[in-house]
Parts: structure tokens; C-alpha cells; sequence
């Protein structure tokens, strides 16, 4: 049987069962959760899921489900179809840790991936923690990243380095095969 793919967002204040009352929506009505990434910031839940249902499934009927079956939780939805032309096709790429720690001020997201677009890396996963103020530690970005195996890495670690510099951070760029072995416990 023909199935269709959809993302879903869900997001809300956390609290116990939201993933349980999702997910048992989902399978209820016959989808195939194939991803999911979930995170808390501060106290708000936020989630993704990548599925494949029925191929009569759509996006509207999808969330009004959703939305009817975990009006407890006050949850918003939103849903979308996937099709082949959203699939991003991965560079040849080697996976890399960057984390900055440094006073909070405004624009530090922004600097540092304005240096990844300019060099065609792509953001996978971010971690940032701003607990304001002067103290580095409070303050904390980690970027796990694909670099293209064609661009300088000397050339891309000068310019990341020098627009930590600009914004006040130290930064670290290892190889997350070197990162994780690292912070092994």
C-alpha cells in the first residue's frame, strides 16, 4: 500500500506523557513514526517526528487528530508533507564538534553560522545555553556539523576563529570522531 511521509512539530510546556499521547495518535492511526528529535528548553517541550502513513492521509486531517486526542496537554501542531524535492542530499562531508563558551550578548548564533554558510557547512544538531552575563562557563554553544571534504579546513578554522575572536568566545573545532572519544566517561 502506496504511503505518504510527514513532519510533525509538536510544541507546549513539558510535562509527563506528551511523547506517549503523540505517539500513541500516530499509532492509532496507522503511522510509522521513522525519526524522532525532542529537546527541552527551559520548560517548553519541543519535538519532531519524521512519519509515513496511509497514502489518504493529509497534513490537516493528520494535526486535527492530533490536536482533538491531546487537547489536555494545550499543544501546538504543525504538520507538513514530505516529498522527494524536500530530501537534502548530504554533501561528501566529515562530521565535526565546534563549541564556543564565552560572555552572552546578542548575535552569537548568528556570527558564528553566518562563517558555516559562507563555506557550505551544514548545522545538524545545536546546543546553545545563554545564561547571560560575563561568566563563559553559563555560556555555551555546541554545533555538531558536516564540513564538505572540498573545503580548506585551515582556511575555515582562521575564519571561525577569528569571528569567535570578534565576539568575544574561545572556540574548539575537533573532529567528532576525536570529540567523542574525548568525552568518553
Amino acid at each position: 500500500m502506496p504511503m505518504k511521509k510527514f513532519i510533525i512539530s509538536v510544541l507546549g510546556c513539558d510535562r509527563p506523557g506528551i511523547i506517549a499521547a503523540v505517539s500513541q495518535v500516530l499509532y492509532d492511526q496507522g503511522y510509522n513514526i521513522e525519526e524522532v528529535s525532542q529537546t527541552i528548553l527551559q520548560n517548553q517541550f519541543s519535538c519532531f517526528f519524521i512519519v509515513t502513513g496511509p497514502k489518504s492521509s493529509s497534513p490537516a486531517k493528520l494535526m486535527g487528530e492530533l490536536q482533538d486526542r491531546t487537547a489536555a496537554f494545550d499543544l501546538v501542531f504543525n504538520v507538513r508533507e514530505l516529498g522527494v524535492e524536500t530530501v537534502y542530499q548530504r554533501c561528501a562531508c566529515e562530521p565535526f564538534v565546534i563549541t564556543t563558551h564565552g560572555p552572552d550578548r546578542k548575535g552569537l548564533v548568528a556570527g558564528i553560522t553566518s562563517v558555516f554558510a559562507a563555506y557550505g557547512v551544514n548545522v545538524l544538531q545545536l546546543k546553545a545555553v545563554f545564561r547571560g552575563g560575563d561568566e563563559p562557563v553559563g555560556n555555551t554553544m555546541i554545533y555538531e556539523v558536516d564540513i564538505p571534504v572540498d573545503v580548506d579546513q585551515k582556511e575555515l578554522r582562521n575564519a571561525l576563529t577569528k569571528k569567535a575572536a570578534e565576539l568575544g568566545q574561545e572556540i574548539s573545532i575537533q573532529h567528532k570522531n576525536i570529540f567523542e572519544a574525548m568525552n568518553r566517561i
